[in-house]
């Protein structure tokens, strides 16, 4: 039993490596643990290799990890975990089909993330600070989330080099890179907080937002500063990377209506995933139908 351990962790590992080659850290760490559960799992119920994965192993394990209280979301990610494995299990030769996508996949509840109100957002973002390199940092990276609609690995992985005048390049999911127009605000800030980094950051640190020690300020570090910059600045509000995010998708889409643009400024693959950052409350939906419905119009 020892060796049919020792292979079913060795395919793992190698598709965690084949992994990190395009999926960002974050998704990388999810998939470890997805698969870490789904190796307890083989070993529990004594499979002598991945070949013994067949369908009826695969309902087991997502079953078990159903009744084990696993929330649809994370049941739904660890099962497109599975299917990639069993992808990567495919073109090894060791499978011979894939048998998750014969596994119903559990639905989840669309949560619609909601913006921040726009005159709060103004309210914060123009809260004056006391001009320190550190505030200087957080103050450019809140513009540039906002501006931008950057996703938070993005926003961490930004080196000087990103930076090109009015734009910046960034990486996306499944390394897909993309050009952003920096705003005016976000631009101002970003000049700021360039002629204060000398202060925190050697020559030879490439990183576009440091920590106090020098080197590149991390995913956890970031969402801790915006949390702790909406309490000092009074926002009643929790704040984080991805509110942002879906904050400069809600207001450009309110303004101006065109998803097709906003679906290439954020990098999404396709337009149905923009569409759950539309945000129309009824009164603009009904404006809409009095306007333009040709048996909707009143007469004068």
């Amino acid at each position: 039993m020892p060796d049919a351990c020792e292979g079913l962790t060795a395919e793992i590992e190698a598709f965690l490596a084949g992994l990190a080659q395009h999926a960002s850290p974050a998704t990388v760490d999810a998939y470890r643990r997805d698969t870490a559960a789904l190796l307890r799992f083989a070993r529990a119920r004594e499979l002598a290799g991945w070949a013994a994965l067949d369908v009826a192993e695969v309902r087991r394990f997502l079953g078990g990890e159903r009744s084990r209280g696993l929330a649809a979301r994370s049941l739904a990610r660890r099962r497109a975990a599975l299917s990639s494995f069993a992808e990567h299990l495919v073109q090894r030769g060791v499978l011979a089909h894939n048998p998750v996508r014969l596994a119903p996949s559990p639905r989840t509840p669309r949560h619609l993330p909601r913006p921040v109100d726009v005159d709060q957002l103004a309210r914060f973002l123009d809260t004056p600070h006391d001009g320190s390199p550190l505030a200087l940092r957080d103050q450019a990276m809140c513009e540039l989330l906002y501006s931008c609609g950057l996703r938070l690995a993005e926003l961490a992985a930004l080196d000087l080099a990103h930076l090109d005048g009015q734009r910046v390049r960034v990486v996306g999911k499944g390394g897909k890179p993309r050009q952003l127009p920096v705003g005016r605000r976000a631009r101002q800030a970003l000049d700021s907080w360039l002629t204060a980094r000398h202060s925190l950051a050697g020559n030879d640190e490439p990183a576009l937002f440091v920590a106090s020690r020098g080197t590149r300020l991390g995913h956890r570090a970031i969402q801790q500063r915006l949390a702790r910059l909406a309490i000092e600045r009074g926002l009643p509000e929790h704040l984080h990377p991805h509110r942002l995010r879906h904050s400069f998708a809600s207001h450009l889409l309110e303004s101006s209506q065109d998803l097709r643009a906003v679906q290439e400024l954020l990098g999404h693959a396709h337009l149905s995933t923009t569409q759950v950052y539309t945000h129309l409350d009824w009164q603009q939906l009904a404006g809409v139908y009095d306007a333009a419905h040709p048996r909707a119009r009143r007469r004068d």
